[in-house]
């Protein structure tokens, strides 16, 4: 069974970090492009980063550049994004994404497989 479970969520005052991790079962997330978006109620979906299969290229929205970072540790079947100088504006369920694609793309819609999502709350 393809699943994806992200983790590490919570609350964080401004400035502050927290790693997101997304852990694949069913699947080798190596051969995959994985992404992470953002949604708030109402709004489409964000997104956030993603990294891709074929050579590692990585991308991040402007909104996230030189905070965020993605990695994989494919010894676990993890893609983590760590957030660092958290804003509240950053305050979002945050969405881990599959898609056989070689490269990513930070598109919702080029993604297939999804988890669950984890809340990130940025207030002090």
């Amino acid at each position: 069974q393809v699943q994806l479970v992200e983790s590490g969520g919570g609350l964080v005052q401004p400035g502050g970090s927290l790693r997101l991790s997304c852990a694949a079962s069913g699947f080798t997330l190596e051969y995959y492009a994985i992404g992470w978006f953002r949604q708030d109620p109402g709004k489409e979906r964000e997104g956030v980063s993603c990294l891709s299969s074929s050579d590692g290229t990585t991308y991040y929205a402007d909104s996230v550049k030189g905070r965020f970072t993605i990695s994989r540790d494919n010894a676990k079947n993890t893609v983590y994004l760590q957030m660092n100088s958290l804003k509240p504006e950053d305050t979002n369920v945050y969405y881990c994404a599959a898609s056989p694609r070689r490269r990513c793309v930070l598109r919702p819609v080029e993604y297939g497989y999804w988890g669950q999502g984890t809340q990130v709350t940025v207030s002090s």
